[in-house]
């Protein structure tokens, strides 16, 4: 009897429900699917498959992902143990993106919001990161060049459509991470933001940003994970080449009868690094917790950071210093030995977290309300030498191509002590602090049913604190310094601040407002912003304390924004869109205060003034979906400054005008399903991004308008550079076997020109910056999924850079733009990672 007890219970509770959860592009893993009413559901695996046990032979199952909208999925399972649904499709959509999300993190929408735009998934991530650089992930996306610029750990580079990071937004969860001073990215501060994305998209051009962001060359839009509505989580262990080791686990709590759920993840990474003296030690962590309050009301506490520290190869080198080199390409001038010990003496160090409290209120059926409350705590910095012979740290252990002899400094630094005397030559830190506060506020309202109002408040504080410290006095017992005026002559002990000490003070006050109109076939925005920065400098060693000089008044520039587009879908296949914009970008805070005192100020710094249309055309068949759009983008009076002496011998700074760059070009990608189990991707850029003109005879005046010089730049025509200009990508994923995928992708990157200061060529016929060589590399990966017993395991292996192939990523140009004069960094050779999850 207990027996057939057995029998019968399994058989009732034994009854699934089977199927595949895809979107526009294949299959969707990650994909939540609920039996509807209750607790019970899993989530799709690599393939977008599930099988779920049902607790009700008729009813319903809800389908949902971040970002797309939920389906409901009638069964009737009475007589039969597997019911099999099929393909379940589900389609994106910005009400439920909202929602999740919280904030306006403005995903654009396919066959919709008319931008040239590429989405990549977690499970793309998770399967094609591996050891690289988080930026890295995008260098199969047209118009993208990434690369990791001296090799450091978090070192990465991003540039796009041959704009540097300055010029690129970079947004996590709909808010702004570019530094409010200079506005770059520092990939390292973000190290460990792969593990808990849950999609990147790259909005190519003036994209569909609502918030006032320098997207010049586009916008990266980057959503994280949210809560798990399904109680479990993972175990993460990697390896690779030089010593990368990797481990993590995440767990959720899921929905529980409270409304709350919870999500943690924490992750440590350490490893020898590819290149001489790149050591690294970094964690990240991420904590999510969410409570629906009710219907109409969610709240939802989000905070994640990466701390770490990494060895610099902060020095390009000559190409025949790296030939010379026993290390050959790994070789790098920044790094010694002390004690036997490997030191280094350019690194990086940082802890950044970003931590932000959201609220969604669903208002009406037509009229909802996102708003977030966020901060951003940092501190760190980076290092290098000091003192006044800082010469001996040319001194190495044998040739050229050896490590620094940093005992050789700590025997004369002990010396010198001997006799009264301080440290020679030491290591400190430049150090880059911070406290960060925002809102941002997005009201939206259907103002008819197919018109929409989008509303919004930006508003951010920002103080910088800017120092240099004594690290290691390699020896010595102290330092002489004279830099604080109110203490000087002062003996320095390791943690004491020296050099430079100063606040940048930074303000933002924008609003921005947006028209949808919607009907049928066509979609249609206009969108305005307006912000206001403010800029503040103190300075505490260059003033005396009772100095009014100590502290600046603050300086205002008025940034503004105008763009629109439309999409028209022609049927079910085909779809054109275009967009237009204007916008002006106020000066950044290194423009206004250039001299980095509180005296030489250039308040009438002149706003960059940036034009940009574009016109595409997508196709999504059965088989075959593409993509093809012509770009145009005018930037007028780019930030370009020169210092000059007055007749007294003071030194002021003067604004050049009439720098103007074309950047434009053509852009396609593709993905075709060959057949189930084979999916090819590809695509093609080619960029024509050059200085359009000569200026000449630009009169330089001191206050008095005494004219100082007369300056000449002969750009004309002259290329862009520190990108790859074309580029190109090819890519395969074929399921070999089941549940076993192979996957290739060969990237090719060409016209790539040396980095160049446009106020170097100040005679007639200035040289084109030199252009390192085309290169191509191949990337291949296996991964296996199985069960271990209950748990799904998935294996995976990467190798980048298959055949080793030689290739220069990053260079400087040089006297007479030739390649022996050039410095450079070599990019990685063949490296590989191995890895394995399991889920609970």
């Amino acid at each position: 009897m207990f027996a057939l007890f057995l029998f019968t219970a399994t058989s009732i509770f034994a009854q699934t429900i089977e199927g595949v959860v895809q979107d526009e592009t294949g299959p969707l893993p990650g994909a939540t699917v609920q039996e509807k009413g209750t607790k019970n559901g899993v989530t799709t695996d690599f393939d977008g498959k599930f099988s779920l046990k049902l607790n009700n032979p008729k009813g319903a199952i809800v389908v949902s992902f971040v970002g797309m909208e939920k389906k409901e999925v009638s069964y009737d399972i009475s007589a039969t143990d597997v019911y099999v649904v099929g393909n379940i499709i589900l389609v994106v959509d910005e009400n439920v993106l909202d929602e999740i999300v919280i904030t306006q993190v403005s995903f654009a929408i396919d066959r919709k919001t008319p931008v040239a735009v590429s989405t990549i998934k977690a499970d793309i991530i998770e399967h094609k990161l591996g050891s690289q650089e988080f930026p890295e992930i995008l260098k199969s996306t047209p118009g993208v060049y990434a690369t990791k610029s001296g090799g450091g750990f978090g070192d990465g580079k991003l540039t796009m459509r041959g704009f540097n990071s300055e010029n690129v937004a970079v947004m996590i969860n709909g808010v702004p991470v570019n530094d409010m001073e200079n506005g770059r990215v520092y990939w390292s501060n973000w190290a460990g933001l792969s593990d808990v994305t849950s999609a990147m998209q790259v909005q190519r051009g003036l994209g569909a940003s609502k918030v006032a962001v320098p997207a010049i060359g586009g916008t990266v839009n980057i959503l994280s994970k949210t809560t798990d509505i399904n109680r479990g989580g993972s175990i993460f262990f990697g390896t690779g080449n030089d010593g990368y080791q990797k481990i993590g686990a995440t767990v959720s709590t899921g929905l529980m009868d409270n409304g709350f759920a919870a999500t943690v993840s924490a992750f440590k990474t350490t490893g020898n690094g590819y290149v001489d003296g790149t050591e690294f030690k970094g964690f990240n962590y991420f904590i999510n917790i969410s409570k629906q309050i009710n219907d109409n009301h969610k709240i939802s506490f989000t905070t994640f950071g990466a701390p770490q520290r990494h060895g610099q190869r902060q020095n390009m080198s000559l190409i025949s210093r790296y030939r010379n080199a026993e290390s050959g390409n790994k070789f790098n001038p920044d790094w010694g030995i002390k004690n036997g010990q490997v030191t280094h003496i350019e690194d990086n160090f940082y802890h950044k977290t970003q931590t932000s409290l959201n609220h969604y209120w669903s208002i009406s059926d037509k009229t909802t309300l996102s708003t977030a409350l966020y901060a951003s705590f940092g501190t760190g910095g980076g290092g290098g030498t000091a003192g006044t012979n800082r010469d001996l740290f040319q001194v190495r252990i044998g040739g050229d191509d050896q490590p620094v002899d940093l005992d050789n400094i700590v025997d004369i630094n002990r010396a010198n002590g001997d006799q009264g005397l301080g440290s020679e030559a030491f290591l400190r830190a430049s150090r880059n602090d911070h406290t960060w506060f925002g809102l941002l506020s997005t009201f939206k309202t259907d103002l008819t049913d197919n018109l929409a109002l989008v509303a919004g408040l930006d508003l951010r504080t920002y103080t910088g604190k800017h120092f240099r410290e004594v690290t290691d006095l390699l020896g010595g017992d102290y330092v002489f310094d004279d830099s604080d005026v109110n203490n000087p002559n002062r003996a320095l002990q390791v943690g004491d601040k020296f050099s430079y000490n100063n606040d940048g003070e930074v303000g933002w006050q924008g609003v921005f407002t947006q028209l949808e109109y919607d009907l049928d076939k066509l979609n249609v925005f206009v969108a305005a912003s307006v912000s206001n920065t403010s800029y503040k400098r103190v300075d505490y060693f260059q003033y005396t304390d009772n100095d009014p000089l100590g502290e600046t008044d603050k300086y205002n520039f008025l940034g503004y924004s105008i763009k629109g587009g439309a999409n028209y879908n022609l049927n079910d296949y085909h779809n054109i869109f275009a967009n237009i914009g204007y916008f002006e970008k106020a000066a950044n805070f290194g423009t206004v205060f250039q001299q980095f005192d509180n005296e030489h100020i250039n308040e009438d710094a002149e706003n960059q003034k940036i034009f940009s249309v574009e016109l595409g055309y997508g196709f999504r068949g059965e088989k075959l979906a593409g993509n093809i759009n012509v770009y145009r983008t005018a930037w007028n009076d780019r930030t370009l400054t020169q210092g000059i002496q007055n007749p007294d011998g003071t030194f002021s700074t003067a604004n050049i005008l009439g720098v103007n760059a074309i950047h434009q070009g053509v852009e396609f990608d593709f993905m075709y399903k060959a057949f189930d189990r084979l999916t090819l991707t590809g695509m093609l850029s080619l960029g024509d991004w050059t200085w359009e003109n000569d200026v000449l005879g630009v009169e330089i005046y001191d206050e008095e308008q005494n004219l100082i010089d007369v300056v000449d730049l002969y750009i004309a025509g002259l290329k862009v550079s520190e990108s790859a200009q074309t580029t190109a990508a090819l890519g395969l994923d074929w399921e070999i076997l089941e549940k076993t995928h192979f996957t290739v992708d060969y990237n090719y990157f060409g016209n790539l020109y040396a980095q160049y200061d446009p106020n170097d060529r100040g005679t007639e016929g200035g040289a084109q910056a030199w252009e390192a060589p085309d290169y191509a590399t191949f990337d291949a990966g296996l991964r296996y999924n199985f069960k271990i017993g209950s748990f799904d395991t998935t294996l995976l292996g990467i190798v980048n850079n298959v055949f080793d192939t030689e290739y220069i990523a990053d260079a400087r140009d040089g006297a007479g733009s030739v390649s022996d004069t050039a410095l450079v960094w070599f990019g990685f050779g063949r490296t590989f990672s191995v890895s394995a999850k399991i889920r609970f």
